[in-house]
């Protein structure tokens, strides 16, 4: 059994084959809680508010997608609310579902289908993608407007490192342990 902060690794390449994270599920937990927080907070509040010639545009991550879609570009807005809202939060929320359930040993439904799901759950959350969108933006229309940023942009900020400290912590070996299957692969899945 591993100890807490350590790795197994292959003798061969060297590269990581589990690891067993500092804090245990505990840490996981709190750090998916404060992702869930965060992004209320990113779709709760105004993004970015554009003040164009006395003209004020406040616009939420949400009115991002819809804005897109208004101005005939139906896909693309789909991709930026899947990416930016909907995939991020179906991976914290199954994630959560799962390490709450293991963590307090809660005979909730279908626990191993929802951990062997967040392995494709994983790449649909872009937030880091949809930030270098924003800030491309930003550059370009420093020119022609005056950009007021929001609680929100500051929350979605700390959604992305949140996010990636939570995704590196889940190890979905050590949950498939508790399960008592046979681990299913690095992600799951």
């Amino acid at each position: 059994m591993l100890q807490p902060g350590s790795a197994a690794r292959c003798q061969c390449c060297n590269s990581v084959l589990v690891h067993r994270p500092k804090g245990g599920l505990d840490r996981t937990i709190a750090l998916y809680l404060a992702a869930l927080i965060l992004l209320i907070l990113a779709n709760a509040f105004p993004f970015l508010t554009l003040d164009i010639q006395g003209r004020e545009e406040i616009t939420t991550i949400l009115g991002a997608s819809i804005g897109l879609y208004q101005s005939g570009m139906g896909e693309l807005a789909v991709v930026v609310l899947i990416t930016s809202v909907l995939g991020p939060a179906m991976l914290i929320a199954c994630s959560l579902y799962v390490l709450l359930a293991v963590r307090y040993r809660l005979p909730l439904p279908a626990v191993r289908p929802v951990l062997a799901w967040i392995s494709h759950l994983e790449p649909w959350g872009m937030l880091d993608v949809f930030m270098l969108g924003v800030l491309v933006s930003f550059v370009k229309l420093a020119g022609m407007a005056t950009m007021h940023t929001g609680l929100s942009l500051y929350a979605f900020v700390g959604l992305i490192l949140v996010t990636a400290a939570a995704t590196a912590a889940f190890e979905p070996y050590l949950l498939w342990q508790r399960l008592g299957l046979p681990q299913r692969g690095r992600h799951a899945g």
